[in-house]
């Protein structure tokens, strides 16, 4: 009975990291903890990123334990490799021996990890914003129906840590909430758009909101180019501060 209720009681200890730190604290955070609780070698978290007109793919924004170097640079889109079809698919993925799976010839193997995997979902409004993945520990069982839905419970929590921090950083920011709330009405069609927004992109969205401001207040070319260079100066003022000595 303890070895049955153990992982269902861990995970209350994904509620005290739903809003602490950065998003990608926050993330690694909860990646390490997916790790503890699924019994796993390693914890990877996707999220989607990219223009429209580039299509929205995925790269890697957390992780904990081994991965592959390809895996920490790889861009994923719908369908591609097993992550791409979870993101397609919607569905949680169990594949308890990929060496014999269909799935195979799509896995990144390495020695530090066992046969097993899981993929879940991230949703945000019950729109998918990425993907979590695990991979057993070499020598242990594998997983089973009991880890696929501590994981799909666990994308649950991940989704709404990401949900929280976005909306804790517009509520500090008046130009931030005009900006996507302009964006929001010019993309009216596109639910995932307006369900969740890479960091990324929210810089790019108050980019252009920028220009188009000062722009409609009348300022010239070069004028906009010096507040861009203000911009830098400021970033570099930044950095130099938080370089080490």
């Amino acid at each position: 009975m303890d070895d049955a209720r153990n992982p269902l009681l861990r995970l209350q200890d994904l509620q005290h990291v739903l809003a602490s730190g950065t998003l990608e604290e926050s993330l690694d955070q909860q990646a390490a903890m997916t790790t503890a609780l699924i019994g796993a070698s390693s914890c990877s978290i996707m999220l989607l990123g990219g223009d429209e007109g580039e299509g929205m793919r995925m790269s890697m924004y957390a992780r904990h334990g081994p991965l592959p170097e390809e895996a920490l640079r790889a861009s994923v889109g719908r369908g591609e490799g097993i992550a791409g079809r979870v993101l397609a698919s919607g569905e949680a993925l169990l594949v308890p021996d990929i060496g014999t799976s269909e799935l195979a010839p799509l896995a990144r193997r390495r020695a530090q990890a066992g046969t097993s995997l899981i993929c879940a979902p991230i949703r945000i409004d019950g729109q998918i914003v990425g993907v979590i993945n695990v991979a057993s520990t070499p020598g242990q069982p594998a997983f089973g129906e009991t880890e696929l839905h501590l994981l799909e419970v666990t994308a649950l929590f991940i989704g709404k840590s990401i949900q929280v921090q976005q909306l804790q950083h517009l509520l500090d920011s008046r130009f931030a909430q005009m900006a996507l709330l302009q964006e929001a009405r010019e993309h009216a069609g596109d639910p995932v758009r307006l369900a969740y927004r890479n960091p990324e992109d929210v810089a790019k969205i108050l980019a252009r909101s920028f220009f188009s401001e000062m722009t409609r207040a009348g300022f010239e070319p070069a004028q906009i180019v010096g507040a861009a260079s203000e911009l830098i100066e400021q970033l570099n003022r930044r950095l130099q501060r938080g370089a080490p000595s």
